[in-house]
């Protein structure tokens, strides 16, 4: 089984935010990995622990940070519509006063628009040296903005209300994470097992969770990242599920392909590569994920 260790926390602004770390900075001889998680139901830094498990009994030495984003999982919950700057400041700050060393980014799905706020324009950190994504966004989701006024009147009437909470309940019911799952996550239903569903299922107990979840939803973080993904200078490693899914509002399909021949073509020294899985693949296809991360890693 394995043992998480024990949490620590940091304060950015007048709140307390959580994350674990693994490994030793002495035995380390390669950059340290800041993970960032994705935002739903149940999610949190746990969503990483089979990578975790994985990459603390493989025979490197890894130095690895586990961030739970403000909202979610121990950090704390407050009541407020989260947009993605907020986070990117949140870890920014964890780079700058945690960290404290040259680092790389690794980034499940759509919270790639926090890393690009923190690796490009204003907010940029120069400690980022790197990126791996996890089945990011399709191009012309992140290159065709939403509109803040609708979010607000969603968030404002719907999710901020108690009609908000009712489906929050809903929401976090494990039948509906297990049916969810299985439709928009994983390549294979047996890969919804009993151990994904425990997780997702206790992490949403506490109704301050939806905040985070409800944000994503409203879609706050929906917005034209063109010139700010166009500004990213770090060495880039894209990984795409060979069944990666995903439907725009106009109804475009896209192709894991033509996702990786879309972001290689508009950001400079983004490699990209397919593996088995969906759209979960820390967790799905853990063996494989891996053995790509270290390779970006130790031939950084």
């Amino acid at each position: 089984m394995f043992i998480l260790p024990e949490t620590k926390f940091y304060s950015w602004k007048k709140y307390q935010c959580a994350y674990t770390e693994y490994g030793s900075d002495n035995d380390s001889q390669s950059l340290p990995l800041v993970l960032i998680h994705p935002i739903g139901v149940g999610l949190s830094g746990i969503f990483w622990h089979r990578f975790l498990k994985a990459i603390t009994d493989c025979d490197g030495n890894y130095k690895v940070y586990n961030p739970d984003l403000l909202g979610c999982g121990e950090s704390d919950l407050p009541r407020i519509a989260y947009d993605p700057k907020d986070w990117a400041n949140q870890l920014n700050i964890f780079l700058e006063n945690v960290v404290k060393k040259p680092c790389i980014l690794v980034v499940q799905g759509a919270s790639f628009p926090i890393s690009v706020y923190m690796a490009a324009g204003d907010l940029k950190c120069d400690l980022i040296k790197g990126l791996i994504l996890s089945g990011p966004p399709a191009w012309n989701i992140m290159t065709n903005g939403g509109n803040s006024k609708i979010s607000d009147i969603v968030w404002n009437l719907f999710f901020d209300s108690f009609v908000g909470s009712l489906f929050y309940k809903y929401a976090q019911r494990r039948k509906f994470i297990e049916s969810f799952s299985i439709k928009q996550l994983f390549a294979n239903a047996d890969g919804v097992d009993a151990e994904w569903l425990d997780m997702l299922e206790k992490g949403a107990i506490d109704p301050k969770n939806r905040y985070a979840v409800f944000s994503f939803l409203a879609g706050f973080w929906r917005k034209d990242y063109t010139k700010l993904m166009r500004k990213l200078d770090q060495k880039i490693l894209l990984l795409m599920g060979e069944s990666a899914s995903s439907v725009s509002k106009d109804g475009f399909k896209e192709s894991p392909d033509q996702r990786i021949e879309l972001y290689g073509k508009n950001i400079a020294n983004l490699e990209g590569k397919k593996i088995s899985g969906r759209n979960v693949l820390p967790y799905e296809s853990t063996k494989e994920f891996l053995k790509e991360v270290r390779l970006f890693v130790d031939n950084f």
